[in-house]
């Protein structure tokens, strides 16, 4: 009897889950037709017999490259690549020699430093008083100018390289100084050399301190001490002044009785 009644139980149980497998069967039919309908409806859309829709795949193309902004231009573009070097320029033999060793002894084929020291002989032979002045202020301002920009192209390309940029401000800062002494004694030299360099001197910003109570404070005691010391010098002119009156007026008075 107890036999029977499992039995029965176990078919119950067995029959209630197929019907729920049968169900769920039914429900991935109906999506399965569905997605077919939509992929026939959507362009691109690929439908296998047995499986789920395979959507086209995406492309991923190509972006419109930038244009990197044009940097400023170099101080050594207006020197033509078939100028001769600096040591071979004076030479005749060198004006008369073949094309390939003209091309040997040229800017084209020649170092950056080569290029920046001929550069810094045009600045030199723009400013210098006479041909062999090597040692004036204006010589000075052209050679540190040249180094200069040599040094900001530079740090154009390496912007971390600190050390090449301490000297560049180095070089600002003693440039400034020189410029402005040359400017407080020879004021038409300055302006040569600032035109014909192509330096825009700026003059230096006024002292300026935030406005503090202490400060204020500080400033206020300071100048009652001026005045105070002021009153006091006075005080004592005027001691001075009146004994050395009455000192005079005591001289006459002893010349008159000795008379």
């Amino acid at each position: 009897m107890f036999t029977n009644i499992g039995l029965r139980a176990v078919l119950k149980s067995s029959a209630a889950v197929l019907r729920d497998s049968s169900t769920l069967c039914s429900a991935v039919l109906a999506k399965a037709k569905t997605g077919s309908s939509n992929s026939l409806s959507r362009p691109g859309g690929r439908h296998v017999a047995g499986s789920f829709v395979v959507l086209p795949p995406v492309r991923q193309y190509a972006r419109v490259a930038k244009k990197k902004p044009a940097g400023p231009v170099s101080q050594l573009s207006d020197l033509p690549p078939t100028m001769l070097k600096m040591e071979y320029a004076a030479l005749p033999l060198a004006q008369t020699t073949d094309d390939l060793v003209k091309r040997l002894l040229s800017l084209e084929l020649a170092s950056h430093s080569d290029k920046v020291q001929l550069k810094r002989e045009q600045l030199i032979a723009k400013v210098q008083r006479d041909e062999n002045d090597r040692s004036s202020v204006e010589v000075k301002v052209a050679i540190m100018t040249a180094t200069i920009r040599n040094l900001q192209e530079h740090l154009q390309k390496h912007h971390k390289d600190k050390a090449n940029k301490r000297r560049m401000l180095m070089a600002i800062d003693q440039r400034k100084k020189l410029l402005k002494r040359l400017r407080l004694v020879r004021y038409d030299a300055f302006e040569k050399v600032c035109e014909q360099l192509g330096i825009t001197y700026t003059f230096p910003p006024e002292y300026y301190r935030r406005a503090t109570h202490r400060w204020l404070a500080k400033k206020e005691f300071c100048i009652k001490v001026f005045k105070a010391v002021q009153k006091q010098k006075a005080e004592q002119r005027l001691m001075k002044q009146s004994l050395g009156h009455k000192a005079t007026e005591g001289d006459k008075t002893k010349a008159a009785e000795a008379r």
